[in-house]
C-alpha cells in the first residue's frame, strides 16, 4: 500500500474551510481513479498539550506510488490540486510513502 498525508496549517476562516471541504474539495477526491480508502479529521491534537501545527488531516491509500501517480496525473488529480487554493488558505503540507509492516 502507498498512503498519501495532507497536513492543513491554520486557515483563515475555520468554518468556510470546513464547508467548502466537505462539500466541495472531498468529492473531488473521491473520484480519484485508483484509491482505495480516504479518511480525515478536523480534530488533530498533539501529544503533552502542546498546540498542533495542524487544523486538518487527510489520508488516502493506493496500491502503490504508481497507482498514486497516476491519479494525480489524471484529469480527476489535476481537479483535485486546482481545488487546494480555494479553502487552504493556510497552505498544505503534502507527503506520501510506502507502507511497511513490522
Amino acid at each position: 500500500m502507498h498512503k498519501v498525508v495532507v497536513l492543513y496549517p491554520e486557515p483563515e476562516d475555520r468554518q468556510a474551510f470546513k464547508e467548502h471541504y466537505e462539500r466541495t474539495h472531498l468529492p473531488l477526491v473521491a473520484k480519484l481513479p485508483g484509491l482505495r480508502a480516504m479518511r480525515y479529521s478536523f480534530d488533530v491534537s498533539a501529544f503533552g498539550g502542546a498546540d498542533s501545527p495542524y487544523f486538518a488531516i487527510f489520508e488516502g491509500d493506493f496500491d502503490d506510488a504508481d497507482a498514486m501517480a497516476a491519479a494525480f496525473a489524471s484529469p480527476e488529480g489535476r481537479a483535485v490540486q486546482a481545488d487546494v487554493p480555494n479553502y487552504a488558505t493556510g497552505g498544505a503540507v503534502v507527503m506520501h510513502y510506502p507502507v511497511r509492516e513490522p
